[in-house]
């Protein structure tokens, strides 16, 4: 068959017992774990991140809950065909995720691009984007999720779309009555300029084969920028509202929420999010996936692009993100079971940080950890957190209390000034060879009556900061020095009370089934 993957592809039963049983006779699953030893040698490959087992890995895909379990998967490059396959972890509880084999392979599809997956009662189905001919369907119904079949055995919506103005490329899929529903992400012309703007094309089918294109899917977009598109869209309720989460090429991961007219099949963007606060290739936050928590939140996890020219692994994945929306706000929070990696507790109590004079305490370091921060910012204008430090690098968090846009000029119904988290890593590292990246830079609300709370993880070669819960900034970092894992506070001009400092050294994931 035309671009037949070379890699093998092991045949499983489809019930859980049995296919334990097969996997723990792995050929390739042990082949994974040989892998994993060898790459666990970089000192920048994350502990409790999820990452790929061999070769490099980029989107994220089709993240879903089956059966009692989480399941994720990604753009893999198998090293003896190294064109997009699926590949495939699972876990119990989204952060101690074993290793599958490849889900999806290419064939009669140049490689397996990105894509989502729909739950329905005994099976799933996976849409995704089959380069050189076009969107595809495969569907799987055995517990582990494990054996594919591709409905049709090609394109469902062809690549070639014979003139008319839509394009066809990174789909997701859901089910509303009788039909099924997905979107296909892409652009739209500006007016008359050469500019453009982010788009979703709307299909439907009610047999998963054959689609009926309909209309663009968004209206009254005022906040996506001239140059974005809409790339791995995820489509789901959220709450009261609706979110579209999706990638551009430009300005990466983002999302609007807002009302979906099911009448019309439209989505009426009214509010704006961004998962990437700087530039998008130079360790940036990539392309989401995501799916319902059952609860009326939404899990998200992205891919993280590489920030250094020889980083052989090119992406890792955040940690899960539960996204929910209530009284008109969204919150934005770690999730999955990241404790039970917890060890090492170390506590720092209520400390007066004075102005100007750098703290550090007894204990408190590392490159591998957890950090749980509140402080009392009401008195002081900056908070500098000092992170990967020894005598030549360091990372920055700085935290500008009340110093960003004034929200109530121009609404008086708003009436705040936002404040400001930024992570410099400009001096992160000593080493030639990095993607040096601007200050990622976010906007942020902070009540007067609320402390500043920073959530802090730190694995190896990747922040993330979540700011009481209501923003996260992540960055990649490759400090050179073993010895850079100093931490220190600073409150600039005028005294702050630190309340307490949480502090846990974090385990590795085990990957093997």
């Amino acid at each position: 068959m035309k671009n037949q993957s070379t890699v093998p592809k092991e045949i499983y039963a489809k019930d859980h017992k049995t296919q334990l049983t097969q996997l723990k006779e792995s050929e390739l699953l042990r082949r994974f774990a040989k892998s994993r030893k060898e790459l666990d040698k970089n000192p920048h490959r994350p502990y409790y991140h999820m990452t790929s087992p061999e070769c490099r890995m980029h989107d994220a895909n089709g993240l879903c809950f089956y059966k009692g379990r989480w399941h994720l998967f990604y753009q893999a490059f198998p090293p003896e065909y190294p064109k997009q396959h699926w590949g495939h972890v699972v876990s119990d509880d989204l952060i101690n995720w074993k290793d599958l084999p490849y889900a999806i392979y290419p064939g009669p599809e140049n490689a397996c691009f990105s894509g989502a997956t729909l739950v329905e009662e005994a099976r799933v189905i996976a849409m995704y984007h089959g380069t050189s001919i076009g969107n595809m369907v495969a569907v799987s119904d055995d517990d582990l999720l494990i054996n594919w079949e591709k409905v049709t055995g090609d394109a469902v919506i062809d690549v070639d779309s014979n003139g008319m103005e839509y394009q066809v490329f990174d789909p997701c899929i859901w089910k509303k009555g009788d039909f099924y529903y997905s979107l296909s992400g892409g652009y739209l012309p500006y007016g008359d300029s050469s500019d453009y703007r982010a788009a979703e094309f709307l299909f439907r089918s009610d047999d998963l084969i054959n689609w009926e294109y309909m209309h663009p899917f968004v209206e009254e977009d005022i906040f996506t920028s001239l140059g974005d598109d809409g790339a791995c869209p995820y489509f789901w309720p959220i709450g009261n509202k609706y979110i579209l989460l999706f990638f551009s090429h430009m300005s990466a991961g983002q999302a609007l929420i807002g009302s979906y007219d099911k009448k019309r099949d439209k989505f009426i963007a009214e509010a704006h999010i961004q998962a990437n606060h700087g530039v998008l290739h130079e360790g940036g936050v990539h392309a989401p996936s995501a799916t319902p928590d059952l609860n009326g939140g939404v899990i998200v996890i992205h891919n993280v692009n590489a920030g250094r020219k020889t980083d052989v692994m090119k992406s890792v994945m955040t940690l899960p993100r539960r996204l929910s929306f209530e009284q008109e706000k969204l919150k934005i929070e770690p999730t999955g079971n990241y404790q039970s990696l917890r060890y090492n507790h170390r506590k720092v109590t209520k400390t007066i940080l004075k102005a100007d004079k750098e703290v550090s305490f007894d204990g408190i370091f590392g490159n591998a950890i957890e950090m749980i921060v509140e402080i009392d910012v009401s008195e002081t204008n900056l908070i500098e957190f000092n992170v990967l430090q020894s005598a030549n690098e360091i990372t920055k968090i700085r935290y500008y209390h009340k110093r960003g846009y004034n929200r109530g000029y121009r609404n008086k119904k708003v009436n705040r000034i936002d404040s400001v988290l930024e992570i410099d890593s400009s001096r992160s590292t000593v080493a030639s060879d990095i993607l040096t990246r601007p200050t990622e830079s976010m906007q942020i609300e902070v009540n007067e009556s609320e402390l500043l709370k920073l959530h802090i993880f730190i694995d190896k070669s990747i922040i993330e900061v979540f700011v009481n819960n209501r923003e996260c900034a992540c960055v990649r970092v490759y400090p050179d020095d073993p010895n850079s894992k100093g931490i220190s506070v600073m409150s600039k001009g005028r005294d702050a009370i630190l309340k307490s400092l949480d502090i846990w050294d974090m385990n590795k994931i085990n990957y093997d089934i």
